[in-house]
């Protein structure tokens, strides 16, 4: 959530941002409409109010028509204080509301514009070079037995799998390496729930009401994450942390539900865009004038992994209009499909400044022992659709897969070898 007092003193800032998102700016003028008929609906409410409590006390030391005339106004002002606090409530009521729907305020450095405005950064490693025709991931994961569409389909619906096997030994090995690197940079591992409530949703940044990405579990008012950013987030809700604690970053292992919709073509093939899979996350709390540090520490620790992986990757400043809800800035680091001949998105690191911890009430004490907001910042690790670009990346003639020298020890192989075939059809 925007903070109001920002809002009041550099109102252009905020319209800035909106326009950058490509979003109406007229919802700042709204916003601050609002809040001033808010504010003088308290000040009169308080005013009615103190009129009151002084008549009250007027009244025990008054007799005859006085006392009458004092009790009569004190009925009124009673009337009157009731219809004030009423009209404040509602008031405040519309500018929660309000301010709950607008987006976080973008860093000026972010590049404007949409989806496709993005500027790449860097681009790191070298894109293989093939002397034979390269197979895509799903074909490479069904030759190696690695991956089963066919049934997941059969078992859970389209855009379901099975990953079995060395399927499932990359995937465990893979998630066990981010968390490892994770361990050693200082992070407290964490397996977090992946129903939460709607306030648990709401207070990271989405919006349950028009948000089809989300699964909902209607008869219990539960959520299916599609990230453990979620709980993660809410896990300090409504506390007071401890200012020498801080940076406080967690590592959530989760499985991951989305409901993708919208998305076609060969994105629907093999596991690229799918509706489970699992996640590594990083999560971290921090003072707010340390955020775009620690937003440049969680890149690095991204890119680590994926130099791990021994992908080529290259790195983009999302633009703005590109930006979830919660995020001022963002960068993805994308890895290079051979079969699609392009790059696509592996992690995404958000620096949330201090919008989710405004909304899910997460502050710390400052020097002068006043409570602060503080910010969160958010980053991928590791998630199934890796494996889409280490089969991809590392595929050998005869259908075999090397595995990255880092990963090896995870997965116990040194080369995924194709698998003979088993089982019924």
């Amino acid at each position: 959530m925007i903070d109001l007092r920002t809002l009041r003193e550099n109102p252009d800032r905020f319209r800035a941002s909106q326009r950058a998102r490509g979003e109406d700016d007229s919802v700042v003028d709204a916003l601050l409409t609002l809040d001033e008929r808010r504010r003088s609906a308290l000040s009169g409410f308080e005013s009615l109010r103190s009129e009151q409590k002084s008549i009250g006390k007027s009244v025990s030391r008054a007799s005859g028509d006085e006392r009458d005339a004092l009790l009569a106004r004190a009925k009124d002002l009673a009337a009157q204080v009731k219809a004030a606090e009423a009209e404040a409530d509602a008031l405040g009521g519309d500018l929660d509301e309000l301010l709950m729907s607008v987006p976080n305020v973008v860093e000026e450095d972010a590049p404007p514009g949409g989806e496709d405005d993005y500027v790449v950064l860097e681009e790191i490693g070298e894109k293989p070079v093939f002397d034979f025709e390269p197979r895509d991931h799903l074909e490479l994961g069904e030759l190696l037995g690695a991956i089963d569409v066919e049934r997941g389909a059969k078992v859970s619906g389209a855009r379901f799998y099975f990953l079995r096997g060395v399927g499932a030994r990359l995937q465990l090995g893979l998630l066990n390496m981010a968390m490892q690197q994770a361990i050693e940079a200082g992070f407290t591992p964490m397996i977090t729930p992946v129903l939460v409530k709607p306030e648990s949703m709401q207070g990271t940044g989405f919006h349950i009401a028009h948000d089809k990405e989300i699964y909902r579990l209607p008869e219990d008012d539960l959520y299916l994450v599609g990230t453990s950013e979620v709980p993660l987030a809410a896990y300090h809700s409504d506390e007071i942390l401890d200012s020498d604690a801080l940076p406080i970053r967690y590592a959530g292992w989760s499985s991951c539900f989305r409901r993708e919709a919208g998305s076609y073509g060969k994105d629907t093939r093999g596991i690229i865009r799918v509706h489970q899979f699992d996640k590594v996350e990083m999560f971290s709390y921090c003072r707010p004038e340390e955020a775009q540090e620690e937003h440049r520490r969680l890149l690095a620790w991204e890119k680590e992994m994926l130099d791990k992986a021994e992908l080529p990757y290259r790195v983009i400043d999302t633009a703005a209009g590109d930006l979830g809800t919660s995020a001022a800035r963002k960068f993805d680091c994308e890895a290079w499909i051979p079969s699609q001949g392009r790059y696509r998105e592996l992690t995404s690191t958000s620096n949330c400044t201090d919008f989710q911890a405004r909304r899910l009430r997460v502050r710390y004490r400052d020097a002068d022992g006043r409570p602060q907001n503080v910010a969160t910042l958010n980053g991928t690790l590791a998630t199934t659709r890796w494996i889409v670009a280490i089969l991809e990346n590392h595929q050998q003639a005869d259908g075999s897969v090397v595995v990255p020298k880092a990963l090896r020890p995870y997965v116990g192989l040194d080369v995924i070898e194709p698998a003979k075939k088993t089982g019924s059809r």
